[in-house]
């Protein structure tokens, strides 16, 4: 039976699902995974679902490997929420202090969250982040740790994620079809940050990539915070697309051609390099030229790259983003992929895998998996925070989280 130390994630991913159940370390030293489960991702389309029925299947199937190797049988859980129907904007909220010695209170910064929230928001979308970016306590600006600092009024800027409704409630129905309840929703990018990241680069600005198999998240961080989350069209799939439309392959020749032959880079492949790909049917084996293939994928991620660099000068945060690129996903591995990024946004590029992970992580250390492992980040924080909280889906306050990594317990 899981305790309150304990939670079980779900990454509803276009080409996988993946089940964790991590367990809070002692002594505050972070996680260690004690559950794995991982199944093909059937009737999922670019981050969305497509086929109910498939979808349910397939989160089922992951989450019983989980729990098998857990021994942990969770009905309530975590999920990722991804594809290009997730949007973002910075909104402004104000609360009274309330009058006592103690200055500014966590009930304070809730009700200053709560007013940040309140948008026009079409019917057809909703609220699935709401994260304290700065405050203003009266006249003084850009205060990090408003708590217990006296004054008249506080105010809160706030970065507020929206999601389809439809989405949400899709997979709400698919969770519920697989035997689970959904808690939190977490946006893909925003839950890779938590494993890929580091403190510098949050504080110094950066923009995270995450490259998977549908879509690509971005979310940028600055002063400590995200400021700005979009998902762009292109993901890794369009790669293997790309591949099999102009060499005319199977799907599943031109994902193989990809993975082990693939690279972003013509100039470091040999001109006179082949290798044999299966063709449709019975007919003989294809003779691709590597050069060949690599200039196709880097026509690919020059697009991918140049899209991400026009959302970050879109943004108008361009220039606070010295950290560069952090770069995770599947689509991450693919070589060469590096120096089209550098190329392409001239900035500089780290190439980024789960950190920090103990336990039964030998299937979960590469960067396709960043999202789920961020997830148990992300969900194992709110769980020392609130060891009691058990809810169902609401829009949520990313209060506890913030008050976990910033201020003084």
């Amino acid at each position: 039976m899981a305790d309150a130390r304990t939670i079980t994630v779900i990454d509803v991913g276009s080409t996988k699902v993946t089940a964790l159940v991590g367990e809070a370390a002692d002594n505050d030293a972070g996680f260690i995974v004690i559950g794995v489960g991982i199944a093909p991702a059937r009737g999922i389309w670019r981050g969305q679902v497509a086929s109910m029925a498939e979808a349910a299947a397939s989160i089922q199937e992951a989450l019983a490997g989980a729990q098998t190797t857990s021994g942990i049988k969770e009905t309530q859980v975590l999920m990722s929420v991804n594809g290009v129907h997730v949007a973002s904007q910075n909104s402004h909220g104000s609360a009274p202090i309330g009058r006592s010695e103690r200055g500014v209170s966590h009930d304070d910064i809730q009700r200053g969250l709560e007013s940040a929230q309140m948008i026009n928001l079409p019917s057809n979308r909703e609220i699935v982040h709401v994260i304290p970016r700065r405050f203003r306590v009266d006249e003084q600006d850009s205060v990090r740790n408003p708590i217990g600092m006296l004054g008249y009024r506080l105010e809160v800027q706030a970065h507020i994620v929206t999601c389809a409704a439809t989405a949400i409630q899709n997979l709400l129905k698919c969770a519920h079809l697989a035997g689970v309840e959904v808690n939190e929703f977490v946006v893909a990018a925003l839950a890779s940050a938590e494993a890929v990241l580091t403190p510098n680069e949050r504080e110094m600005g950066v923009a995270l990539v995450d490259i998977g198999s549908g879509v690509t998240g971005l979310a940028l961080f600055i002063e400590g915070a995200v400021w700005h989350t979009k998902v762009i069209e292109v993901g890794g799939g369009h790669f293997t697309n790309d591949l099999a439309q102009v060499l005319c392959l199977p799907a599943d020749a031109a994902e193989y051609l990809k993975v082990h032959y693939g690279h972003v880079n013509p100039d470091e492949i040999p001109a006179d390099q082949l290798c044999n790909i299966a063709s449709f049917g019975d007919e003989p084996l294809v003779r691709v030229y590597r050069r060949e293939a690599a200039e196709i994928l880097r026509a690919r991620a020059d697009e991918l790259f140049s899209l991400i660099e026009q959302e970050i000068r879109r943004s108008g945060y361009d220039g606070l983003l010295p950290a560069g690129l952090v770069v995770t996903g599947g689509g991450s591995l693919l070589p060469g992929l590096k120096d089209s990024a550098r190329r392409v946004t001239r900035r500089s590029v780290r190439l980024a895998r789960p950190m920090q992970l103990h336990g039964l992580v030998d299937a979960i250390q590469s960067p396709a998996y960043a999202t789920a492992v961020g997830m148990l980040h992300w969900g194992l924080q709110e769980v020392t925070a609130k060891p009691a909280k058990r809810r169902r889906f609401s829009p949520r306050l990313e209060l506890s989280r913030w008050l976990k990594n910033l201020l003084p317990g």
